[in-house]
C-alpha cells in the first residue's frame, strides 16, 4: 500500500504540490484527475520516488520511499509512464516484458525458466502471448500499451501506477486497456483526463486543482457539477442510461 501525507513540491518559486494526501485501495483502482497543470503527473511520480518533494512523506507499506533503494521500491510498485510506449526500442514483446523480471535479479544474473514462464503467463493475461515474438515497435498503440501492463505483470508488485494510460488511444482500446487494469485485482492509482473514463472503472477518485485535492471520494461523489464546474470552468451534467451515469459538458 502506498501512504502519501502532506506532500509539497516546488520546482523553483512555483509551487506544483501543496499538502497533498492520497493513499492505495487494496484491490480498487483509484483516478487520479484534474486539468492541465494541476500536478497529477508530478504527485505520481512522489509516489515511486521519481520526484522527492520538499515536504511530506510517501509510505510503501510503511517505509519511507526515501530510505528505499530503486529495486526495492520496483519489488512493490509498477510504472507505466508516459513514455513507456517503446517507440524506437528494437525488442521482441517476449523480450520487453521479461524485463520486468530484472528486480527480482542481481545484476550479473540470467534470467531463469521460472522468469520465462512468468513473462508468458503475463503475455496470455493480456492476451498477446501470440506476438511474443514481434518487434515491440510493430505493434499498435493500443497493443503496446498492453505490453507495458503484462510487463508490469511480470513484475508482480502488488501496486500498479499509470499515467495517462489512454493518452492516443482510440475508444475501443481506451476501455480495453482499462478495463483489463481494474480486472487485475492490484492497488492501483491511474491518471486519467477522460472523466467519464473515470466515472466508469474507477472505485475511487481524487481531483487535484492547482497543486491541491479539492474532493476525493467514489465517483458518484466527486464527479457531479458542483465540484467539478470550479475546477474545469465549464458547465457539467449528469445523464443516466439504465444503470449508468454519463457526464456531459458545456451548454
Amino acid at each position: 500500500m502506498i501512504d502519501a501525507t502532506g506532500i509539497e513540491l516546488r520546482f523553483g518559486a512555483a509551487e506544483i504540490l501543496s499538502g497533498v494526501h492520497l493513499r492505495t485501495h487494496p484491490g480498487q483502482v483509484v483516478g487520479l484527475i484534474g486539468p492541465n497543470g494541476s500536478g497529477k503527473s508530478s504527485l505520481l511520480r512522489c509516489l515511486y520516488g521519481m520526484l522527492r518533494p520538499q515536504r511530506g512523506a510517501v509510505l510503501i507499506d510503511a517505509q519511507a520511499v526515501a530510505s528505499m533503494s530503486r529495486r526495492s521500491i520496483a519489488r512493490t510498485v509498477a510504472v507505466v509512464a508516459q513514455d513507456a510506449a517503446g517507440d524506437g526500442i528494437d525488442i521482441t514483446v517476449g523480450e520487453f516484458v521479461l524485463l520486468g523480471r530484472h528486480v527480482h535479479r542481481g545484476d550479473h544474473q540470467g534470467f531463469t525458466a521460472d522468469d520465462h514462464r512468468i513473462t508468458l503467463d503475463a503475455l496470455e493475461r493480456v492476451d498477446l502471448a501470440g506476438l511474443a515474438d514481434r518487434r515491440l515497435h510493430e505493434l499498435s498503440g493500443g497493443e503496446r500499451q498492453r505490453v507495458m501492463i503484462a510487463r508490469c505483470i511480470a513484475q508482480r508488485s502488488p501496486v500498479l501506477l499509470l499515467d495517462e494510460p489512454t493518452n492516443h488511444l482510440d475508444v475501443r482500446y481506451q476501455h480495453d486497456v482499462l478495463g483489463l487494469v481494474r480486472g487485475l485485482g492490484l492497488d492501483t492509482i491511474v491518471v486519467l483526463h477522460d472523466l467519464n473514463l473515470a466515472n466508469r472503472f474507477c472505485d475511487h477518485v481524487v481531483l487535484l486543482d492547482r497543486g491541491r485535492v479539492t474532493c476525493s471520494g467514489p465517483p458518484d461523489d466527486v464527479l457531479r457539477g458542483e465540484v467539478l464546474e470550479p475546477v474545469y470552468g465549464i458547465e457539467v451534467r449528469r445523464l443516466t442510461d439504465g444503470d449508468r451515469t454519463h457526464l456531459v459538458f458545456g451548454a
